[in-house]
């Protein structure tokens, strides 16, 4: 693409403004003129190629120019009769250097701020700048068009069906060469004295131009010094304006540097870096911190302030800050974002700003760099502290049973998307019973160390987030010390054990069944036994206390959860399997009292209708659905195999079965 700048003119309307140079290098402010701010929006557009008109002061013009240091090429094409002719004539002159080639067009004296000349090149046509809400001006153009927006006459003289029009043009090579061989015969047959705009009205069924609305953007030629003192203002204006980016990303890329670009253009640029928790929340765990994140942004030029975000929402920043232009890639028109982009567009609407979309980047070098973070984040030796780093982070945490690679997969990749953000769950857990039911065992640690370390690598190799391991009562001391060392150097996060010896029996018979639970002193020492083998300070040791299960009472529990902290467990899981959740609240309470520090493990399994949000303001800190899973395979595998046998074929089940197609996408390709 070239520019075609028309500078040929004499500019007397200006008086002395323009006596001693082409009305082009008139200040509109200090150090920049009407001229080196369209070469400098040409340049920034990506392109540099330049074809000028001259006439008026040609020497002064080409002496300007040059002493911009603007990276362009200019070829610079005299007008001789600049006097006696009009600017048709002026391309007529300049014809070999813009055939075969789109064009961007202006007139030497427009001045327009950037978003419109990002506007018509972002334009897939041939289009020119027209305003629908600017008046219908007296002397200046005015564009006629069609039901459909194309562009049917151009002139000063229509005001029926017509809009305001400025002499900017995007056009395609078909549509110029069109027009330019329409001009070459005007001037040709001696109508050099009219505008260009007359050829093209004679050509109005054949090119295919449209009208490209611009409504209130500054868009206009200054032709007398009222004009000057008019845009001038305007341009105060603009320069003053703020503009709104949210960022997640931990790398930039190409796209990233050209939609900031973008942006910075149209006012003082205020990028909003999401939080830490705000990332986790909806994608994945950052593997850059919010503070390296920040810095990241605060180091690039020309970036007004670097803010927090604390939500995926913009709702707190905008409330805030105010922008006047809000910036964003227009992939968030469609999908589970659209809520969120409608949040935006309503809270601009609410003080007068504006939302700015510009095409959304597909980088493949980025979706490469993703994808080996994501594998940086299944080494164990980052995963390990991610359980603890994201309790730092956002302090309250969802984990779901996983017991094969499959269901590891479904707990990695499920995401519930509302209002704009995604739910997801945080970690996995790897149960000693399901690990036993899906090997149909029972479950009384029959199941060796050695099988449920592969169920453990079978997990690590296909997902990246933490997991959370039944430990049953943890062994004896002598082995569960090297427990702790091999789940470490599996990458688990966290392991949780029982406080109860003997032959484990599953929590959910009771009193039902003979459990005997340990004295606080011998499971003491089991933890700190743990803690003083483990390698590693991201590892977490929780000591699960089984007194409201035995009915041992709530005193027993809160002496038992305040002792095993003291021995040195990261956090506390108590357990009860009432399906009301008061002797939870209970324990919570007065935990809470002495504790605020030590997070706090619930298996809501039998008191399942509390919310989540409900647990978190009480002071829970880690929600495990423990076998949930494995629960809902059951009935389906049973009713699959029923429904086969009643019918003699498996055509019936099949409204109820996923294609192995879709299964199969679940499972991560080789990189």
């Amino acid at each position: 693409m070239k520019a075609l700048i028309l500078n040929s003119g004499l500019g007397s309307r200006m008086g002395v403004l323009s006596s001693q140079h082409p009305k082009c290098m008139t200040e509109i402010k200090p150090g920049e003129t009407i001229l080196s701010r369209q070469l400098r929006q040409v340049h920034d557009s990506g392109i540099d190629e330049v074809v000028m008109t001259t006439g008026y002061s040609e020497a002064v013009l080409r002496d300007y120019c040059e002493g911009l240091n603007i990276p362009v090429n200019i070829n610079f094409v005299s007008n001789p009769e600049y006097r006696t002719t009009n600017y048709i004539y002026s391309i007529y002159l300049a014809r070999e250097y813009l055939r075969d080639d789109d064009v961007l067009f202006m007139h030497g004296d427009l001045v327009f701020e950037n978003e419109v000349i990002d506007a018509l090149l972002n334009d897939e046509r041939s289009v020119m700048a027209v305003s629908s809400t600017v008046p219908l001006p007296e002397k200046d153009f005015k564009a006629v068009t069609s039901h459909d927006g194309k562009i049917l006459k151009v002139g000063i003289e229509f005001f029926t069906d017509a809009m305001t029009a400025q002499p900017l043009y995007k056009l395609n090579r078909d549509d110029w060469d069109l027009w330019l061989s329409a001009i070459g015969e005007y001037c040709e047959s001696g109508k050099r004295t009219c505008y260009a705009e007359n050829a093209l009205n004679d050509i109005n069924g054949e090119h295919n131009i449209y009208a490209h609305d611009i409504r209130n953007l500054l868009c206009s030629e200054i032709d007398t010094p009222e004009d000057l003192a008019v845009i001038t203002s305007r341009l105060r204006e603009i320069e003053s304006r703020t503009v709104y980016i949210g960022f997640a990303t931990e790398v930039l890329h190409a796209g990233h540097i050209s939609l900031i670009k973008k942006a910075q253009k149209l006012g003082r640029l205020i990028i909003g870096v999401l939080s830490d928790e705000a990332v986790a929340s909806y994608r994945r765990f950052p593997l850059v911190s919010y503070a390296d994140r920040k810095a990241m942004f605060e180091s690039l030029s020309g970036v007004y302030k670097v803010v927090e975000q604390r939500t995926v929402s913009h709702r707190e920043n905008l409330e805030r800050y105010k922008p006047d232009i809000v910036v964003h890639g227009d992939d968030w028109r469609t999908g589970f974002q659209k809520p969120a982009r409608d949040e935006v567009v309503s809270i601009l609407a609410s003080y007068g700003g504006r939302l700015v979309e510009y095409p959304y980047a597909v980088n493949e070098r980025y979706r490469e760099l993703e994808a080996r973070m994501r594998s940086d984040l299944a080494m164990p030796d980052i995963r390990r502290g991610r359980l603890r780093k994201l309790l730092g982070i956002k302090d309250f945490v969802t984990a779901m049973e996983a017991h094969d690679g499959l269901t590891g997969l479904i707990v990695e990749n499920t995401a519930v998307y509302e209002n704009g953000e995604a739910r997801q769950f945080d970690a996995m857990w790897v149960s000693s019973l399901c690990d036993s039911t899906a090997k149909g065992k029972p479950d009384i640690e029959l199941v060796d160390m050695t099988s449920r370390y592969r169920t453990i690598e079978d997990i690590v190799e296909v997902t990246t987030k933490p997991i959370i391991f039944d430990g049953d009562t943890g062994g004896r001391p002598e082995h569960f010390v090297y427990t702790v060392r091999t789940l470490e150097r599996l990458g688990v996060s966290m392991v949780i054990i029982e406080d109860k010896k003997g032959l484990k029996k599953n929590s959910l018979f009771g009193n039902e069944v003979v459990q005997t639970q340990d004295s606080i002193e011998d499971f003491s020492a089991k933890i700190r036994a743990g803690k003083k083998a483990q390698k590693t300070k991201e590892f977490m040791i929780c000591a699960r206390i089984e007194s409201l299960i035995l009915e041992q009472g709530l005193d027993d529990a809160l002496r038992r959860a305040f002792s095993f902290t003291e021995a040195g467990a990261d956090a506390i899981m108590m357990h009860s399997r009432r399906k009301e959740p008061d002797e939870i609240f209970a324990f919570l309470e007065k935990f809470r009292a002495k504790d605020k520090v030590t997070p706090v493990v619930l298996v809501p399994t039998s008191y399942n209708t509390v919310k989540e949000e409900e647990f978190r303001a009480r002071g829970a800190n880690i929600i495990i659905y423990a076998n949930h899973l494995m629960r809902a395979s059951v009935p389906a595998c049973r009713k699959t195999a029923e429904t086969i046998l009643t019918h003699h074929r498996s055509s019936e089940c099949d409204k109820d079965l996923m294609p192995f197609s879709e299964i199969i996408r679940l499972i991560p390709e080789e990189s």
